[in-house]
């Protein structure tokens, strides 16, 4: 067996290794009242729409995991660069890779999932005879008209940017129109990486926060969960009352789903209550500080880029045609460094899915259990293939790593530009500050007023302006 071919067996197997997983989180969210119906033509339709939707987040996964693969391919062939088992892993199934994903993250945005959109919503033609096929050609028409529309407005783009190169043939299109628009693609999902991720980093610490269990200082569970037990009590009295009011025959519905919101957190704070000291006072602490320590070292190699970037030219991102693995570390401090760089990608990409999925554009696409139509699918594998299709290129502008960018990733036309490169930087550098600053703040301030019992001051008193005198006395006699 030759190593080209035990490279592309490789491909294969991690991209069907990702299929599956795709499939299996795809389908934890589905809506089965789509798939499982009376009328045979509509779930068929939904089944091929679930199945290019599947195929979709398999090549976002695939997207984020390429600069970790790439770096960590090479520090392997570093540490083994003799090994007769190490020699499938090379430049070539590295490149490759990079090519693959680019051209399936550009074929999905472009024309899977616009079809996907289309066949679900498509009915057929007025006059044409009813069923899966006569679904296929309306969203093949509605392809290629919206194909049409977005070509021309990529032309017109051109002929106001590059008038003389606008004014060529339409022969060029495979040559410079395409490029164009996948260029253009990829400003907007890096731009925004630079409005989510921010958002996201300040995020991250109230996410964790709500995962973990708090030390008793700043969380008093036996209160909560008090309180917590006498709503659902009450609430449960309300529902088996034999003589409801009209009002209560009413809000029926609403009662039980409030019902089965205090019984699930009635359940947390019972699990929490009897979690360890350990993990009550160590695991909070820690995860604290380790999303603090992570957040400030990005902050501080994108500022080092800023330097970087004024300094030397080399620091501008650019495409590579050889990658040269197992040449030289791409990180001055070695394996270390290696694997930092790994573990920042993999935390901006998290970190920018939380800040795009807490906005409040776009809030209404979180995808929920069991419950989420096929469209909010679209939606989101359209949403989650921009932002991780977007993210070596991100990482490699803001310096996070030094892995030029393989493949058509490096021939975007805005990377060559340093004014561009040099604001992207400083504005990732200035939101992220300011958001990590805003969140500890307001977090420590909202600690300590919980810790000292004044969230329970009526709201007629500001809570604003009470004198640190009374924090103080306050803390001093819960410590006593």
């Amino acid at each position: 067996m030759t190593i080209d071919l035990l490279s592309r067996r490789i491909c294969v197997l991690l991209f069907t290794c990702l299929y599956i997983l795709s499939y299996l989180i795809l389908t934890h969210f589905k809506k089965t009242a789509e798939f499982v119906t009376e009328d045979i033509e509509d779930a068929t339709v939904n089944k091929i729409a679930l199945w290019l939707c599947t195929f979709t987040l398999s090549v976002a996964v695939s997207a984020v995991l390429l600069l970790p693969i790439s770096i960590l391919s090479n520090e392997v062939l570093l540490t083994f660069p003799q090994s007769y088992y190490m020699q499938w892993l090379n430049g070539s199934l590295i490149h490759g890779l990079w090519n693959l994903v680019f051209l399936f993250s550009n074929l999905s945005l472009v024309f899977l999932m616009p079809f996907a959109y289309f066949f679900t919503e498509s009915e057929g033609f007025a006059g044409s005879k009813k069923g899966v096929m006569a679904r296929v050609y309306e969203a093949v028409v509605l392809l290629l008209l919206l194909a049409l529309l977005v070509l021309g407005i990529v032309w017109v783009a051109s002929a106001l940017l590059h008038d003389n190169i606008a004014r060529k043939s339409l022969y060029d299109l495979w040559e410079y129109y395409l490029p164009y628009l996948y260029s253009g693609i990829s400003l907007f999902g890096v731009l925004l990486l630079l409005l989510c991720t921010p958002f996201g980093l300040s995020r991250m610490f109230s996410v964790t926060g709500s995962l973990l269990v708090k030390p008793r200082l700043l969380e008093d569970v036996e209160d909560t969960l008090d309180c917590t037990t006498f709503e659902e009590d009450a609430l449960s009295r309300k529902l088996n009352c034999g003589s409801p009011s009209c009002w209560v025959k009413l809000n029926m519905e609403a009662m039980k789903k409030e019902h089965q919101t205090l019984r699930s957190q009635r359940i947390a704070l019972e699990m929490r209550r009897k979690a360890s000291p350990w993990q009550r006072n160590l695991g909070y602490p820690l995860a604290m500080i380790g999303l603090l320590a992570l957040t400030v070292m990005c902050v501080l190699m994108v500022c080092f880029n800023v330097l970087e970037l004024l300094l030397d030219e080399t620091a501008m991102p650019r495409g590579m045609e050889d990658p040269h693995l197992g040449m030289a570390s791409f990180s001055m401090f070695g394996s270390l460094g290696a694997a930092v760089q790994v573990v920042l990608i993999l935390y901006l990409m998290v970190s920018s899915v939380v800040g795009f999925y807490s906005s409040p554009l776009f809030t209404g696409l979180l995808p929920r259990a069991q419950d989420t139509n096929l469209t909010q699918i679209i939606a989101n594998c359209v949403s989650l293939l921009i932002l991780s299709s977007a993210l070596p290129v991100f990482s490699r502008t803001l310096g996070i790593t030094r892995f030029d960018l393989l493949g058509d990733f490096g021939r975007y036309n805005w990377l060559g530009n340093f004014y561009i490169v040099f604001l992207y930087n400083m504005l990732f550098a200035g939101l992220t500050s300011a958001s990590l600053i805003k969140t500890v703040t307001w977090a420590v301030q909202r600690e300590l007023i919980r810790a000292f019992g004044l969230h329970r001051l009526p709201l007629t008193v500001s809570r604003s302006t009470v004198p640190f005198r009374l924090l103080l006395a306050s803390g001093l006699s819960k410590i006593q």
